[in-house]
């Protein structure tokens, strides 16, 4: 591990702070290093034409020796005018330089310091709470995102100390424990070979985006379910598995192809604005495309093991070829159905129809069922409302990335009223669904028809405002827990 002090006195609340920190560590069985950059001697200023060209000091030399040594970064500064001080931004232009840190590739940058994580302890005068919801968090989110997460690395913990000119002597003891505790917390160290690789698998799971498969994996489920009162449990599982590998497959080379857009998009969150594995999770192109390879891998060896054992083979390849080609075209070329405004209802077809239907006829259902088919649709019409909605704040940077989504297309105002038309008849299919040979009962409709009204009178208000291109977290988890509804019910009642 590798401190980081970036206050330009050494006496100072942000040593004492640090010190602390590393004293913990040290006791917690990490092996610790510490840099002051109050004494080193270099010039802050970039005078060549790159960093890459300027020639490091003997001290910043060193410090790059440090940095390429450590697993783990620790930063501590005082908060100036928002932000860091002078002295360790002029550290970070230098010692951050093109091919050390990160490199540039057809215009677009990758980290090179992964998997390296980092954390900030920070001393500010601005209350926390102004300083994140009036200013914005201009120093966590340059140090956190566009310096750190540029190179690579994963920022997992800012701890703020405010505010430290209007404290007494006993709180500014009690933050010098609490520092020391923090760096307790280590105990084990970055260093030992477990916390490696479960960095590199939560890595992965963060890349692969988990909180997108329960919802398919039920739909699947209830296609199975419709076909076979008892389960064909090896074929389930195989089926299972050529599905969530085409899946993970089709998530990653997401990221691969809209890179362009996920990089300029300013309203990113869980629900939109992909999975940023190459501008914050730390990898390279060549890492995803080998992840991409292993889960088409794992998807062909459980598509070739679901051939052997369901009853109508043929019907299961044609099924699952579709929705290869469906789930894998929606960025790659040559159909890249999301920059073709078909994105949204490829969304809609491989989420809903396909993957019910996949798990119907691997029980050996009919892929002409209209139990099965009526079932999916439904699906498929309340999976549009979240998919339109999780475009909106993405539509300024898939239109500058020339990505022509039906929202780019429509705009907010009438993506917002087709949003609002889907959620209408999807619950009146849900109603439908009490009368249809399907057998879910009225239960869906208890849930579903008050949880659409309610939407559709915040999508009528946020409509009424102009429809804002920004972060609508709240619509789209709401949208979201729409689908929830639509296979978490049925499944319920059908087992």
């Amino acid at each position: 591990m590798l401190v980081v002090v970036g206050h330009p006195r050494r006496e100072s609340l942000t040593t004492a702070l640090a010190e602390a920190f590393a004293e913990g560590a040290r006791e917690a069985g990490c092996d610790v290093k510490t840099l002051y950059l109050s004494e080193l001697a270099f010039d802050p200023d970039v005078i060549a034409d790159s960093p890459a060209a300027q020639t490091l000091e003997p001290d910043l030399a060193e410090a790059r020796g440090l940095i390429a040594w450590a697993e783990h970064l620790v930063f501590a500064f005082p908060n100036w005018w928002g932000t860091m001080p002078a002295r360790l931004k002029g550290f970070l232009d230098r010692i951050l330089y093109p091919g050390f840190a990160f490199r540039e590739e057809d215009g677009h940058y990758y980290g090179l310091l992964a998997p390296r994580t980092a954390e900030l302890l920070i001393t500010m005068d601005v209350p926390p709470l102004v300083y994140r919801w009036i200013q914005g968090a201009p120093g966590h989110r340059a140090m956190a995102r566009a310096t750190l997460g540029l190179c690579g690395i994963r920022t997992v913990r800012i701890t703020t100390f405010a505010p430290p000119s209007h404290t007494d002597a006993a709180t500014r003891e009690g933050w010098v424990t609490q520092a020391r505790g923090l760096g307790l917390r280590l105990r084990g160290g970055p260093r030992r070979p477990i916390r490696r690789r479960l960095h590199e698998a939560g890595r992965w799971l963060l890349a692969v985006r988990p909180q997108f498969y329960p919802m398919s994996v039920l739909a699947y489920t209830l296609g199975a379910l419709l076909a076979a009162g008892t389960l064909d449990l090896l074929a389930f599982v195989f089926g299972l598995v050529a599905m969530v590998g085409l899946k993970v497959a089709t998530v990653l080379t997401n990221d691969l192809q809209d890179f362009e857009s996920d990089a300029q998009n300013r309203f990113f969150s869980p629900f939109n604005g992909g999975g940023r594995s190459l501008l914050e999770g730390g990898f390279s192109p060549s890492e995803l495309w080998r992840g991409v390879w292993v889960a088409l891998g794992v998807s062909a060896l459980g598509a070739v093991a679901t051939l052997v054992m369901a009853p109508s083979p043929v019907t299961v390849l044609i099924v699952l070829a579709v929705l290869a080609v469906l789930a894998l075209g929606y960025t790659l070329p040559p159909l890249k159905l999301s920059h073709r405004g078909l994105g949204e209802l490829d969304v809609a077809v491989t989420h809903g129809p396909g993957v019910l239907l996949l798990g119907h006829v691997v029980q050996g259902g009919s892929p002409f069922s209209g139990q099965a088919w009526f079932l999916a649709l439904v699906i498929a019409l309340a999976v549009l409302p979240a998919i339109l909605l999780a475009g909106i704040p993405d539509r300024t940077a898939d239109r500058d990335a020339r990505k022509q989504t039906l929202v780019v297309q429509l705009g907010t105002v009438r993506s917002v009223d087709l949003a609002i038309g889907f959620l209408a008849l999807s619950a009146l299919a849900a109603l439908a669904l009490v009368q249809s040979p399907v057998p879910v009962g009225l239960a869906l409709s208890l849930f579903a028809l008050p949880h659409a009204a309610g939407l559709i009178w915040l999508l009528l208000r946020y409509r009424g405002v102009g429809a804002p291109e920004k972060r609508i977290d709240l619509l789209v988890g709401l949208a979201l827990l729409y689908v929830a509804w639509f296979v978490i019910v049925p499944f319920v009642e059908m087992v």
